[in-house]
C-alpha cells in the first residue's frame, strides 16, 4: 500500500523531468510516508519545516493564527499539490504557520537533508525543486497583488477555476478565510455565481 503512495509522487516527477530506474529506486529509498487523520497537524508554529510535502491523498491546508486568535488559510492543497512552509525551510527558522489535514491524508514527504543529497545525485530533482520554488513565488505575487487590487468576486472566480471541485471537500469557513471574506459573504459570492451560469 506504502509502495502506492511513492508510485504517485513518482508519476508526478516524471510530468515534469526524466527519471532513470536507479533514480526512481534511490528517490524511494529516501522519501517517508506520513498518515494524517482528519484535523491532524503536521507541523505547528516553532517547530522547523524540516522536508518537501506532497499530498497523495486527501486534502491539508496551511494556516496562521493571528494576535485575536483568528484563523487566516494560507494555503489550501489536495492530491498532487505540495504544501510546507517554504519559508522556514529555505531559512530554517522557526515556522509560524501550521499545516493542518482538513481530510484524512498521506502525505509522502522527503527530508531536507535527504533532499540535498538527491540535488547531488539526479540532477533532475535539483531541476524539478528549482522550478516548483519558482512557482510558488509566483503564486504567491500574484495571489499578493490580487488581493490588493481585485474585486473578491473575481478572485473566488478564479479560486473554483485553480481548485476544482475542492468546495465539496473543505469547509467553507476555511475558503472565507483563504480569500478573505466572512462565511457569510462567501455565500453570497456562491449564489452570485451560480446565478451567472443560469
Amino acid at each position: 500500500m506504502t509502495e502506492d503512495y511513492v508510485e504517485v509522487l513518482l508519476a508526478h516527477l516524471k510530468q515534469t523531468i526524466v527519471l532513470t530506474d536507479s533514480e526512481v529506486q534511490r528517490i524511494s529509498e529516501v522519501v517517508e510516508i506520513v498518515v494524517l487523520k482528519r484535523k491532524e497537524h503536521l507541523l505547528q508554529p516553532g517547530q522547523l519545516s524540516q522536508h518537501m510535502r506532497f499530498i497523495a491523498k486527501g486534502s491539508a491546508r496551511c494556516y496562521y493564527l493571528d494576535e485575536n486568535s483568528q484563523e487566516h488559510t494560507l494555503q489550501l492543497g489536495i492530491e498532487e499539490w505540495w504544501i510546507n512552509d517554504l519559508y522556514s525551510f529555505l531559512t530554517q527558522t522557526a515556522s509560524k504557520l501550521f499545516i493542518q489535514a482538513i481530510e484524512p491524508a498521506v502525505i509522502v514527504q522527503i527530508s531536507r537533508e535527504n533532499l540535498e543529497q538527491l540535488y547531488v545525485e539526479i540532477p533532475a530533482i535539483s531541476t524539478f525543486f528549482r522550478l516548483k520554488i519558482q512557482n510558488a513565488y509566483i503564486a504567491l505575487q500574484e495571489r499578493t497583488l490580487e488581493n490588493m487590487s481585485t474585486e473578491v468576486y473575481s478572485r473566488y472566480q478564479r479560486f473554483i477555476k485553480e481548485y476544482r471541485n475542492i468546495e465539496q471537500r473543505v469547509p467553507q469557513y476555511m475558503i472565507a478565510s483563504y480569500l478573505g471574506v466572512t462565511p457569510e459573504f462567501l455565500s453570497y459570492l456562491k449564489k452570485k455565481h451560480l446565478d451567472s451560469l443560469s
